[in-house]
């Protein structure tokens, strides 16, 4: 049984008791939705159309052919698909075969794919037919004799080639049922994991999450009745398929019958396009996307007055966007959500909260989630001052799959894990968020939250994109650096960038010491999130070039 690393019988009873855990399967809210709205259009991508009917059935046949190909129950199958209604009813098939699910970001290649896989050990494998120039299925051949427990290679759609079985033919067409009941005694349990989610990697090998459905049903259904999301709801995924905002999707949508709208990859023109045609009404995405979409150009050529809810998560919200969103979208709200792959959710911040609450803080606990503001020792801070976020709760991830050790080294005995990002309490003991710990800018001896600046760069009407990153100083020990993306056809220089800042009367050690203009900012895979490591690697070289050259430029690049 794939029982949860950190669970105990204990916990999950108490849970359960105050009612923010349930035994429920994802698959049996699609059974029940399919009982009660059969005829329903359920899940949509640009090519397929779904009823709850129509993908219960895709469901069974898809699970029953996993049980008939010999997988054993808490074996693994590894999914590197974009987003489409196949990789969707991949995760219900899966929970209902009794299988676990780990799915992979398509921008990944393949030595971090061979690492991975040969970590996991999977029995089965799911990759593209066609997607882009890449040859996905070509690739697993080639790594296939480092992986001797893969037994199945499947491919999305399409007709497959010798040796692999396409997941479209099999919800299509497949004749073989196995009975409700088979599948029934095979499905996992909500308080047993069901999916693992791999971390973006960006400080080193990824590490690889249990997410129990449980928890993530505790969210999602916490969200939907907090935000209004009903039946009559359409819900997105827009994202990468491991991303935590797809959960309104994955989640919230089956647990309260709304239907929902896929996208294969982001565009932002293709995103607009689909929202008034479709007419979505709630939107899960990180900020770099909203960005996007209110730059387009054509973006007031279409009718978006369906959507009511936008939900920010995966990276901070700056408040000038959330500000900018609502006076263009005016039937929607802007609201965030707080957390990580590694922990799970952690905050939200509630409808009724007024602007500034929402722009400017990531909201309050989750119901029965607990947070507390630590030291670098791991004491927990009394005052008002910017701490070490630890949190525990219902709607938190159960550790780390297959690895114990590094489980307790993240998560306490008692419940709490270390997220590694520094925040603060507001006056109304909301969340704020300062940003990442090892992202903290100490200039001798100073602390610099880059999250705190960013905020305020971005509101300066020249600027379209910002990060604050630390650069080398012989003196000092760091300084800070503000890599800048311009709007089409302006110009910033230094001076105007610090008169700007100091005119928000911040302290003088927080001003950036450089700036640089880049074209684009840096993105870790296809998550939309800015790769700092990336920028500060770069200006660090730069640094190391000017100092050996005597250079020393230390304001402008």
């Amino acid at each position: 049984m794939a029982k949860p690393t950190r669970f105990t019988p204990q916990m999950i009873a108490e849970y359960t008791a105050k009612g923010y855990w349930s035994p429920t399967p994802l698959s049996e809210l699609w059974d029940r939705n399919a009982r009660i709205s059969p005829g329903v259009e359920a899940i949509v991508d640009s090519r397929t159309r779904l009823t709850w009917a129509g993908a219960r059935t895709w469901i069974d046949r898809l699970a029953s052919q996993l049980v008939d190909m010999g997988l054993e129950r808490d074996e693994m199958i590894v999914a590197q698909l974009p987003n489409c209604v196949e990789l969707s009813l991949l995760r219900v098939a899966c929970e209902k075969a009794g299988v676990l699910l780990m799915q992979l970001l398509p921008a990944l290649r393949r030595n971090e794919v061979e690492g991975i896989l040969e970590r996991v050990e999977p029995a089965g494998v799911v990759v593209p037919q066609t997607h882009g120039d890449r040859d996905y299925l070509g690739m697993i051949r080639d790594i296939r004799s480092c992986l001797p427990r893969l037994r199945h290679i499947f491919v999305d759609r399409g007709r497959p080639p010798p040796g692999a079985v396409s997941l479209r033919e099999v919800m299509e067409t497949a004749a073989a049922l196995r009975s409700p009941a088979e599948l029934s005694r095979r499905t996992i349990p909500g308080t047993d994991f069901f999916l693992v989610i791999h971390t973006s990697g960006t400080t080193g090998f990824p590490k690889f999450a249990e997410h129990p459905m449980c928890s993530r049903l505790s969210t999602f259904r916490h969200l939907a009745g907090e935000y209004g999301i009903t039946a009559g709801d359409t819900v997105s995924i827009l994202g990468p398929a491991p991303a935590s905002y797809n959960g309104f999707g994955y989640f919230a949508a089956p647990a309260v019958g709304a239907r929902t709208v896929i996208l294969e990859r982001f565009d932002a023109r293709e995103t607009l396009r689909t929202i008034e045609k479709e007419r979505i009404t709630v939107l899960g995405l990180v900020p770099a996307q909203l960005q996007m979409m209110l730059n387009d150009p054509d973006f007031r050529r279409h009718d978006l007055s369906s959507v009511k809810i936008v939900c920010c998560m995966g990276a901070p919200l700056p408040r000038e966007l959330a500000v900018a969103a609502e006076a263009a979208i005016s039937a929607c709200r802007v609201v965030q959500s707080y957390g990580g792959v590694d922990s799970g959710a952690i905050t939200y911040t509630p409808l009724e909260d007024p602007p500034g609450m929402r722009f400017g803080t990531v909201g309050v606990p989750f119901p029965g989630t607990e947070i507390k503001l630590c030291n670098d020792s791991g004491q927990e801070l009394k005052s008002r001052e910017p701490g070490i976020i630890w949190a525990r709760g219902p709607c938190l991830s159960s550790g780390f799959y297959r690895d114990e050790k590094q489980t307790w080294e993240v998560w306490t005995t008692d419940g709490y894990t270390n997220t590694g990002d520094v925040g603060k309490r507001s006056e109304s003991g909301h969340l704020v968020i300062m940003g990442r710990s090892k992202d903290v800018i100490i200039r001798g001896g100073q602390n610099i939250y880059p999250a705190e600046i960013e905020a305020m760069l971005f509101a300066h009407p020249r600027i379209a994109g910002v990060a604050i990153v630390g650069m080398p100083d012989t003196v000092l020990g760091e300084k800070a650096c503000a890599c800048v993306v311009v709007r089409n056809g302006e110009k910033l220089t230094f001076d105007e960038m610090i008169s700007y800042l100091k005119r928000k009367e911040i302290a003088s050690f927080k001003l950036p010491e450089r700036l640089e203009i880049i074209d684009h900012m840096p993105v870790v895979a296809d998550t939309q999130k800015v790769d700092k490591k990336s920028l500060q690697k770069d200006i660090a070289e730069k640094v190391a070039r000017e100092a050996e050259s005597g250079e020393g430029r230390s304001r402008v690049g």
